[in-house]
């Protein structure tokens, strides 16, 4: 009899452990689904959307706006420093600008942001008159950044408390805004971080994109009235 005790309850704990594996399947499936649709409502920002899959099972899409190539890419940030796990959203405008540095500004930098290169730029440089009183700018050339006034009238860019990082340089243009940050409750109970089960609103990205756009024109025209000027 003891035997038989001891067979059924192997029974139905292998029955347990069965079915805890099959909920464990089922849910990493619907995380990676999820995960890769984050960008799905976007599509319809660009001409000739191109999707493409990174090693944390989020998307990286890209296409036309407008006048310009764009990239979008997510960066999950689980650092324990932080309160909670965070998920950044990178919007980028790739291609040559007439600029001769890069100039990275960043909102209260903590030094291992996960999407940045700031901290490997050489310069650290004075914040000027009305820029944010938060932000630490780094630069690989000091004698050659960009006037203070052309910058100005973009700065209303940090009004917007999830904006985190704007990079200007010879290579392109990017803004970082926060995306979203984990569920208190669920992640200090359960450290439970799981991010992006709801697709980004295009209502998020379009305004970035606009004013990366405004930033590039705005740098263009100083570049050919400074090539002017020499000639």
């Amino acid at each position: 009899m003891q035997n038989y005790g001891l067979t059924l309850l192997l029974i139905v704990a292998g029955a347990g452990v069965a079915m805890l594996a099959r909920q464990s399947i089922r849910a990493a499936h619907a995380r990676r689904l999820s995960r890769l649709a984050y960008f799905d409502h976007c599509r319809s920002l660009f001409s000739a959307p191109r999707l493409s899959r990174c090693a944390t099972g989020f998307p990286r899409l890209s296409g036309k706006y407008g006048n310009s190539m764009a990239d979008l890419q997510v960066v999950p940030d689980t650092l324990t420093f932080r309160k909670l796990p965070a998920l950044w959203v990178l919007v980028t405008l790739p291609g040559p600008l007439p600029v001769l540095s890069t100039f990275n500004l960043m909102i209260r930098p903590t030094g291992v942001e996960p999407f940045s290169g700031f901290h490997r730029l050489p310069d650290q440089i004075a914040i000027p008159d009305g820029f944010p009183r938060d932000c630490a700018i780094r630069t690989d050339d000091p004698h050659h950044l960009l006037p203070e006034e052309l910058l100005a009238p973009h700065l209303s860019l940090f009004d917007n408390p999830r904006i985190k990082e704007l990079v200007i340089s010879p290579m392109g243009l990017r803004i970082v805004f926060l995306a979203e940050e984990a569920d208190r409750a669920r992640y200090l109970l359960f450290r439970d971080a799981e991010m992006g089960r709801t697709p980004v609103s295009p209502d998020q990205i379009a305004p970035v994109l606009e004013r990366l756009q405004a930033i590039k024109a705005d740098i263009e025209h100083y570049g050919l009235d400074d090539s002017r000027r020499a000639a």
